[in-house]
């Protein structure tokens, strides 16, 4: 018998995780990408002759754990309309029982993937900047992210960005995983304990498996790792800049309450930071401050120079 290598081993997974759409209005067309909890599909939607992009779970059925968070995922998208994030369109169940959701297809490269097309750091923190939007609007309606990181990220062929991946995402107000309507079966899948995140992405609360502990801040934490990972990539590393230092230590401060309150307030240091003023995560010595507005206003300056300069030999000029 001749031994399967590792392509044929993930080709032959590939065809048992595959969906059976038959009975939707979907055509599968390939495999997109995997992860840990599902795999997403790019179909066709033959109503309305789009492709779209279709999640489905490796594993478990619709009353299962894990199907009950795919579905609450795509619950918690639906609820949320931003442009850097991506919409749902429909949601049901395979005939294997495994749940899916539909979603718009998303073309473009994942944040760890595209940030080495980036060559400035100012040009990568608007970047970070437009990521941060969709994370405060989520928060703004009482969503948590829960895993951000560059992985879950997506940078679009328009300077589109776009945060992915919501399938630990927490609803403030309401028990895990349990929205209005879920199945009752689904309480308890996360519980003291239960570490949900990525290591390195992470804030020390979630590491320390207490979901209780865990507020926006705890998302602020994750966006201060991510920007740290983009100013500090091959070629790029900025670790002499003090001011941008102080923003990504007060966003991954070890305790909640030493680091920004919440997003807006974070999003407001970065912007500060790439117009030159002042930031509030940094106390500027008196020198700093006269170098940061001599930087600030480096047109005025040598125009102002230019102009005394000019002054100066007509005085001259005219005085002999």
């Amino acid at each position: 018998m001749t031994p399967l290598n590792d392509e044929k081993l993930a080709a032959l997974r590939a065809a048992l995780l595959e969906p059976d759409l038959s009975g939707t209005k979907y055509r599968l067309v390939s495999q997109i990408g995997a992860g840990g909890m599902g795999t997403v599909w790019e179909a066709e939607d033959g109503e309305l002759g789009r492709t779209v992009a279709v999640k489905t779970l490796d594993d478990g059925d619709r009353d299962s754990p894990l199907g009950q968070r795919l579905l609450q995922e795509a619950r918690v998208l639906a609820r949320l309309e931003h442009p850097g994030l991506v919409p749902v369109h429909d949601v049901g169940t395979l005939p294997d029982g495994r749940p899916y959701y539909v979603m718009k297809i998303v073309r473009g490269a994942r944040l760890d993937e595209h940030v080495s097309a980036v060559s400035s750091l100012s040009e990568r923190l608007r970047l970070f900047h437009r990521l941060c939007e969709p994370v405060a609007f989520a928060h703004a309606r009482g969503v948590l992210h829960r895993d951000l990181k560059p992985q879950n990220v997506m940078a679009g062929p328009f300077g589109e960005v776009l945060v992915m991946d919501w399938g630990l995402a927490k609803v403030l107000g309401e028990k895990e995983v349990r929205a209005a309507g879920q199945n009752p079966g689904a309480a308890g899948l996360t519980g003291a304990g239960v570490v949900l995140g990525t290591p390195g992405f992470m804030a020390p609360e979630q590491s320390a498996g207490d979901p209780g502990a865990i507020d926006p801040r705890s998302d602020v934490y994750s966006l201060g790792a991510i920007l740290e990972f983009l100013r500090n990539e091959p070629g790029l590393s900025d670790r002499g800049n003090r001011r941008l230092s102080a923003i990504v230590a007060k966003a991954m401060a070890p305790l909640p309450d030493e680091r920004y309150p919440d997003v807006p307030s974070l999003m407001a240091d970065v912007a500060a930071y790439l117009e030159g003023a002042s930031i509030s995560a940094y106390r500027e010595r008196p020198w700093e401050r006269l170098f940061r507005l001599a930087r600030r206003h480096q047109t005025a300056l040598v125009l102002l120079l230019a102009y005394l300069v000019a002054r100066a030999f007509v005085f001259f000029v005219y005085r002999r």
